[in-house]
Parts: structure tokens; C-alpha cells; sequence
């Protein structure tokens, strides 16, 4: 890429597009094109296919996708595989029928069988069932995968795939039922804390409801109180993190110094190209929940229900395809909870 290549970033108002907007920008690049959601829907193939003939990008970030935490993911599965599915395909095919020098489709470490040996390995793709709480948007995000293998075998095109473990940072969902963990618990304990302190004012600024009444009746359903704060599952899981502005890094990174050629370089049978993006590092949901406590300075308790899904018991990317690529992470969990959670305040 030069400065002044015609850069489309899709999904640029999300946690990833947003930091690979602001990765470019500072790195000196001019011409960056991005649409909303109202200004152009990428499940529909026409409105994508006249997108791409008008603006015939160079390079195309594929971060636009349907996102959400376990709740979400179990509950609207009809909604997640079909809106990714359609975002991909389009965006993809049109990608190759107007020539785009290259493309990053951006996935999730969720692709990977729920029982896979850890830490998860490129290679173990397609080896056993995956977790069936969020299969649907796991098939979609394999489809990705396999897209831009088959494009690129069929029609030489330089789509390269990443697979980014969990990430959190600016532009966050807080959304209380939708929002992956470490945000939801960091929305839930700072509430707690406002509760702790008698601040039920703030409370209702937050919820953004009418009075306290409303807001105790949220707090009630989630599980927040002066007292404590319910945490689903039994905290025993291991996840890892990955600040958002490190996974955009990592991103320009790829896409500026390698192509599809660099991934395949050796191998017999052409699979499993994409490359994990992560830390290597992994923390229980009990251990993250006491760091972002701290952070916030809640004096309460948590309490576990376990009567809620834990999901995979273990999930920590093996990154040393990424790390022969010449790059690694630069925020550690504990400086990254801090950064969110003054930029939370901020917002």
C-alpha cells in the first residue's frame, strides 16, 4: 500500500474498523473509504455490487460483520449466520470482480472445535464440532476462510484471512445483554460501584431511564447491586484479551508487508492459511473480574451462577505464525482494562 491508495474499511464505525481507521491515519494514509450501515447495506448484493464499481477500491479491510456475546449468539442464530454469511459473500465476490490488490477478511478464534487442544493451532480448523452455542456465526466466519482460499487458488487473488481472539477497547458494546464479557462486567461493576456510593443519579444517567424505580428493575434483571455483582458461569473459564488498537496493528501490519504467497510457502495441501491474532495469554473470568474490580474500585462481592453457561472451559490462541510474521501485542490485559474503563467514563 502507498498513502494515497484507495483504502475501503468495512465495519468502520465498529470496535476493530474503527481502530484500523485510526491505525491509518496515523500512519500517514489519505484516501480511506468508509459507508455506514444506512448509507450502504452489505447484505444486499446489488447496493455492494454498485459500491465497488463506483469506488473500485485497492484494498479492502473486511471488519463489517454481526457480532455479539454467548446470549446473542444463542439467541438470534438465524440472524448472525445469515448477515454474515451475505456480508462475506458479497463483499468478497465484488472484491474479485473489480480487481482488489488485496483483502483482510477478519474472522473469530470461535471457528476453532470446542474441545481442540490448546493453545489453538491453525491446523486444527475442521477437526471436531465447534461450540454449540455460537455455531452459527463459527460456520459463517469458516465460510470467510475457505472463500478466500478458493478465490485465491481459482482466480489468484491475494485474500488473506485473520482469526483475532477476543478483543475490547474504544467503540465497545456495553450493551448489557448483548456485549461480550469483559465490557458487560466492567459496565456492571462501575454501576455497582455508583450504587455502593449512593449515586443514583449517575445510575439513571447511565441506564438512561426515567428514574431510579426503571434502573433498579434493570439492575435487578442483570444481576447488580451494591452488594455484589452476578458473574454467568462459575469463573473458572479461561479466555484471553486482546486490546482492540493491538488487533488493528496487527491488521496494516499484514496488509502492508504479507500476501498469500507468504502463507502457504511449503505447504503440500493448500489449508488453513488464515493466521490467529492474539496475545498467547490467557486469564479466568474469576481473575479478570477482580482486575477490572480493582480498576474500578468496587469494595462488593461476585457471585457465580452457575446455572448459566460457561461455554469452552479453555480458549488461547497459538500466535507463533504471527510472531514469524514479525509482530507481536503491545497492551497488556491489566493496562488495557484501565484504558477502557477511562475511556467508559469519558463516553
Amino acid at each position: 500500500m502507498n498513502k494515497s491508495s484507495k483504502i475501503y474499511v468495512a465495519g468502520h464505525r465498529g470496535l476493530v474498523g474503527s481502530a484500523i481507521v485510526k491505525n491509518l491515519q496515523q500512519k500517514g494514509f489519505t484516501n480511506i473509504i468508509t459507508k455506514t450501515h444506512s448509507e450502504l447495506d452489505l447484505t444486499n448484493q446489488e447496493a455492494t455490487k454498485v459500491f465497488f464499481e463506483e469506488t473500485n477500491p485497492d484494498y479492502v479491510f473486511l471488519a463489517a460483520a454481526k457480532v455479539g456475546g454467548i446470549v446473542a449468539n444463542n439467541t438470534y442464530r438465524a440472524d448472525f449466520i445469515y448477515s454474515n454469511l451475505m456480508i462475506q459473500n458479497n463483499v468478497i465476490h465484488q472484491s474479485y470482480l473489480s480487481g482488489v490488490k488485496k483483502l483482510l477478511f477478519l474472522g473469530s478464534t470461535c471457528i476453532y472445535p470446542k474441545n481442540a487442544a490448546q493453545p489453538l493451532k491453525e491446523n486444527s480448523l475442521l477437526t471436531n464440532e465447534l461450540e454449540y452455542t455460537n455455531e452459527p456465526y463459527a460456520i459463517a466466519k469458516i465460510a470467510g476462510i475457505k472463500m478466500c482460499e478458493s478465490y485465491n487458488l481459482q482466480y489468484e487473488t491475494n485474500f488473506i484471512s485473520v482469526m483475532p481472539t477476543n478483543l475490547y477497547g474504544p467503540n465497545d458494546n456495553f450493551d448489557l445483554e448483548k456485549s461480550h464479557v469483559l465490557p458487560a462486567l466492567i459496565r456492571k461493576i462501575h454501576l455497582a460501584k455508583l450504587l455502593e456510593e449512593g449515586k443514583e443519579a449517575a445510575v439513571i444517567k447511565d441506564l438512561e431511564v426515567e428514574n431510579f424505580e426503571e434502573a433498579q428493575a434493570i439492575l435487578s434483571k442483570f444481576g447488580v447491586s451494591s452488594k455484589g455483582v452476578e458473574v454467568w458461569g462459575s469463573g473458572k473459564p479461561m479466555r484471553e484479551f486482546l486490546w482492540s488498537e493491538d488487533m488493528a496493528d496487527a491488521c496494516v501490519h499484514i496488509m502492508e508487508k504479507i500476501d498469500f504467497k507468504d502463507v502457504i510457502e511449503g505447504v503440500k495441501e493448500i489449508k488453513n492459511t488464515h493466521i490467529n491474532i492474539g496475545t498467547g495469554k490467557d486469564i479466568s473470568i474469576k481473575n479478570l473480574a477482580e482486575l477490572i474490580k480493582k480498576e474500578v474500585g468496587f469494595k462488593g462481592a461476585f457471585i457465580f451462577n452457575t446455572d448459566k453457561p460457561d461455554g469452552t472451559l479453555r480458549k488461547v490462541t497459538d500466535v507463533s505464525k504471527l510472531h514469524s510474521l514479525n509482530w507481536k501485542n503491545k497492551v497488556d490485559l491489566e493496562e488495557g482494562i484501565s484504558r477502557m474503563y477511562q475511556w467508559y467514563l469519558k463516553k
